[in-house]
């Protein structure tokens, strides 16, 4: 997917975004100060940095937060470079920002953040301090480069956390198809926990954390972008799908070229989210709109989730 000046021009202007003075077009003022309300961010992106909108947000409103956060690696977002440094300098940054958002989720909410290997143990000390810590889902990328040192990178991990210990978690909703190996059947001959649907054998199985039928973005996909470090619709389809209702909101505070907001959108929910690149939010814009014409997802068909490459 790429855009055109003509676009960016377009898609530019459906943002939320500051005045050269430093106020915020889609805010009003209270007595104590500048915010953003709610009516004003809903099913909308915020153009800024992290640090100057997330103290604006209101209150109390996000049922499911979703975080990717620049990993702690020197990387090229848009120009703009993110270095890498220490474990406990990244820990520090990390909870800078972490600490304003604890205000914006509701007593229910669920928090998905995403690391590296190098940047979950600072990820893992940040989120205690706030969040009860339920899981860590480990997803294969299936890309990476090999290593003449070292075993080939091909996974991230996702840490699964709540406010509280009153969350939503659907598993039903996020069942694989899984292909059945070896089909076993009952003494009256009829399949034990499996299906045959057009001589193809499966079952539904239970999601766990260790999730291997995710495909990152490659160029013939229609969601694909130029972002460095896109996450694929299919993985956040998963996790809206198993932690939020129909109409709940969800947020993204580096939201990149829109993926949680596309996918919210094709899943019923409200959704916002904070990206300080132009090129990335108009991509984001982009995306919502195609996401007004179909819903499809790609990997999920009728409400269940394939295996990768699966037919």
């Amino acid at each position: 997917m790429t855009l055109s000046e003509r676009e960016i021009e377009k898609y530019g202007k459906r943002l939320v975004t500051p005045s050269n003075d430093g106020v915020w077009k889609a805010g009003c003022r209270h007595k104590d100060g500048m915010t953003l309300s709610l009516p004003a961010i809903t099913d909308r992106i915020i153009h800024g940095d992290i640090f100057a909108a997330a103290p604006l947000l209101p209150e109390n409103f996000v049922d499911l937060l979703f975080i990717d956060p620049p990993y702690n690696l020197t990387k090229n977002f848009g120009g703009k470079i993110f270095k890498k440094t220490d474990a406990g300098s990244y820990e520090k940054w990390f909870d800078s920002w972490l600490s304003q958002l604890i205000k914006i989720l509701k007593p229910n909410a669920s928090i998905y953040i995403c690391s590296d290997w190098q940047s979950t143990p600072s990820v893992y000390n940040a989120a205690k301090k706030y969040f009860h810590i339920q899981n860590r889902v480990t997803w294969q990328r299936e890309k990476g480069r090999g290593a003449a040192r070292n075993w080939k990178n091909v996974s991230e991990d996702i840490l699964f956390c709540t406010v509280s210990k009153d969350y939503k978690f659907y598993p039903e909703r996020v069942r694989l198809k899984k292909k059945v190996i070896a089909p076993y059947r009952d003494e009256a001959g009829k399949p034990k926990d499996w299906r045959d649907e057009d001589g193809e054998k499966f079952r539904l199985t239970a999601p766990s954390n260790l999730w291997t039928d995710i495909s990152v973005p490659f160029w013939s996909m229609p969601e694909n972008t130029d972002h460095p470090a896109q996450k694929p619709e299919k993985l956040l389809a998963k996790i809206i799908m198993a932690s939020s209702d129909m109409g709940n909101f969800v947020f993204d505070p580096f939201l990149g070229s829109g993926t949680t907001a596309a996918v919210a959108k094709k899943l019923g929910r409200r959704f916002s989210g904070i990206e300080r690149d132009l090129h990335y939010c108009c991509l984001a814009e982009k995306r919502l709109e195609m996401a007004g014409r179909g819903s499809s997802i790609q990997g999920m068909k009728d409400g269940v989730f394939l295996e990768r490459n699966a037919k």
